[in-house]
């Protein structure tokens, strides 16, 4: 009789409003095929409609974050095929997450495992992390934010470099770079991303939300704009009772009790 074969994703709800997202191919460095993408995107949508969420943890196994997508699903596939498959739809489905989303990458994160940590808000990475993006490597280019979110993130020199080259960095590098919130032993990458999700998920839920709303809609509209923007954000949560309660709380100096309201 067959075996069923295990998810390519594993979902667990770890701490209280924090889920776990590991990626479960490590026969394949947890290369990113169509399973895992679909898996990656049904559970992030589910997510940003679970009322008890307050932020997710995406991670790989020790080895490996995602080594790239998986070069045997796409050896021979066209460019109308590709195209057709809308994978900008996968992808979407994370980037639009309103929880605040922490990539713990320990091992290799490259090609498309690359582009997958840099959709989270913040990176965790393992000292002997490697990441990179390879594509130019394989006669193709970055296709999930690879160009357009990575000289965002550490400008356009940098990113020249990585994507013209191919090279490999180290977490040290990625750091130096602005690409990675922090570097920290590999066995603490996990609870440390782990340990920031409880901080946040301990957080008001309103501000978390309008923060990371605001920074990201903010980054590529006019100065004047994002001000604009940002000063509505903060007039609309002085109208939130945890707004009263964490101002009430700090004056009376205990620890205050958000409900999201």
């Amino acid at each position: 009789m067959d075996e069923t074969p295990p998810p390519v994703l594993l979902v667990e709800h770890i701490l209280p409003g924090v889920a776990l997202f590991r990626i479960n191919r490590p026969e394949a460095k947890n290369a990113l095929n169509m399973a895992v993408r679909q898996a990656l995107a049904s559970s992030f949508a589910q997510a940003a409609k679970d009322k008890s969420l307050r932020c997710i943890v995406l991670t790989g196994d020790e080895n490996s974050f995602a080594a790239g997508a998986d070069i045997r699903e796409m050896v021979d596939v066209s460019g109308i095929e590709l195209y057709q498959r809308h994978n900008e739809r996968l992808w979407a489905a994370i980037a639009d997450c309103p929880l605040p989303v922490i990539a713990a990458v320990n091992g290799f994160a490259l090609g498309g495992g690359m582009e997958l940590a840099m959709h989270a808000d913040i990176i965790v990475a393992g000292q002997s992390a490697r990441l990179g993006q390879p594509e130019v490597k394989l006669g193709i280019m970055p296709g999930a934010g690879g160009t357009q979110r990575l000289v965002r993130a550490v400008g356009k020199f940098q990113a020249m470099r990585i994507c013209l080259t191919g090279d490999l960095f180290t977490a040290a590098n990625a750091l130096n770079m602005g690409l990675v919130s922090a570097v920290v032993p590999d066995d603490e990458t996990l609870p440390e991303a782990l340990r920031l999700a409880a901080q946040i998920a301990a957080m008001p839920p309103l501000a978390v939300g309008l923060i990371k709303e605001i920074i990201l809609q903010g980054a590529d509209i006019p100065l004047a704009a994002a001000l604009t923007l940002e000063r509505k954000g903060l007039q609309f949560l002085f109208g939130s009772s945890d707004k009263q309660e964490g101002m009430q709380a700090f004056l009376e100096k205990r620890k205050p009790q958000f409900t999201g309201c």
